[in-house]
């Protein structure tokens, strides 16, 4: 007797694929220029054919990178997995699909550009996309081309939409950062309370995140802030190159350096930037939990709010959830996006 469900379908393959960045040289972070991108190949790729295939980009969330989202699980389905399958049910054509590593020394990624860590975004469209093109069997075409993530993935995918327009064909963000109010702000007391322990200096609290033997819950929120800030505020004359945008005193908001936090908040955004979210047609869909432990759920409201009062086409969608265990969610997300997907 199987007690666990046995596979009886074809499996694609995950290959190694490694890209040695000219623009993340020097980054200020030494974090490695040469990284292995995992990258899935359909049942029935085949280097000697001519058959080329879409490509879907997949944008891993904060402490996670393009390995991670490969890696055995010991319940459910890898990402691999459920492609295989949803291939073999015939939900969706075969199609590649990338897993950047672009994890960094702050913990994650929001793939922007950032002096503070590196220009991540400009690594994805201008160094990895080419590459990959040239190195497999892709529609080298942006009306083949989807980025999907969720929480930091997804807005990293919101924002590379914005931003790199004629890149993409197709965007889903599920749970992605948005609504910053009601989605960071919680966290900078806390973060205020961690730095404490350290007399506020940042680098000597991130050296000692690396090698504690285990690192709590606060440490990571604290971590992750410095991470955004690196990323949404870049300061070369304070501490690691960023400016927080709060008192470490007080934990007053500063509301100068909070407003460039604002500017990338996708829903502030999304209006200055209709024209290249239009572009995709409809080809952008968004979902996230009713129960959203971090409340995403009332920034994704206000940014379907947003796109609709811009006239955006989008698919909004809340389902019974939270932040956590919402892989089953690409079931849905990933025949949608590869449907609106030029195939060869």
């Amino acid at each position: 007797m199987s007690l666990r469900p046995r596979k009886d379908h074809p499996s694609g393959t995950v290959v190694p694929w490694s890209v040695d960045s000219k623009l993340l040289a020097d980054n200020p972070l030494s974090d490695p220029t040469k990284r292995a991108h995992p990258v899935y190949l359909p049942p029935g790729y085949d280097s000697s054919s001519k058959k080329r295939f879409p490509v879907l980009w997949s944008l891993a969330a904060y402490t996670n990178a393009g390995p991670g989202q490969v890696a055995w699980r010991n319940h459910g389905e890898t990402l691999p997995e459920r492609l295989d399958r949803l291939i073999h049910e015939q939900a969706m054509p075969p199609v590649i699909v990338v897993f950047p590593d672009c994890y960094t020394s702050l913990g994650g990624n929001q793939y922007v550009n950032t002096p503070a860590m590196g220009r991540y975004a400009d690594h994805i469209i201008d160094e990895l996309i080419p590459a990959l093109d040239r190195d497999f069997q892709t529609i080298p075409d942006w009306e083949a081309r989807a980025v999907f993530g969720k929480s930091s993935g997804g807005f990293g995918a919101l924002h590379l939409a914005m931003h790199y327009p004629r890149n993409w064909r197709a965007v889903a963000s599920h749970a992605g950062d948005c609504g910053f109010d009601r989605v960071y702000t919680r966290d900078f007391a806390l973060t205020c309370d961690v730095l404490s322990r350290y007399k506020g200096d940042l680098a000597k609290f991130v050296q000692a995140f690396w090698r504690s033997k285990r690192p709590g819950h606060s440490d990571f929120h604290a971590l992750m802030t410095l991470c955004l800030a690196a990323s949404y505020s870049p300061d070369a004359d304070q501490p690691l190159g960023l400016a927080l945008p709060f008192d470490l005193q007080t934990a007053e908001i500063i509301p100068s350096v909070w407003a460039q936090w604002l500017a990338f908040d996708p829903v502030m955004a999304c209006s200055a930037h209709a024209e290249a979210l239009k572009s995709l047609d409809g080809g952008l869909w968004i979902d996230v939990g009713q129960r959203d432990q971090y409340f995403m759920h009332y920034g994704s409201r206000s940014l379907h709010r947003a796109l609709t009062d811009a006239g955006i086409e989008h698919h909004f969608e809340e389902f019974d959830g939270t932040h956590s265990g919402i892989d089953w969610r690409l079931d849905h997300s990933i025949p949608w996006l590869v449907s609106r997907l030029a195939l060869d």
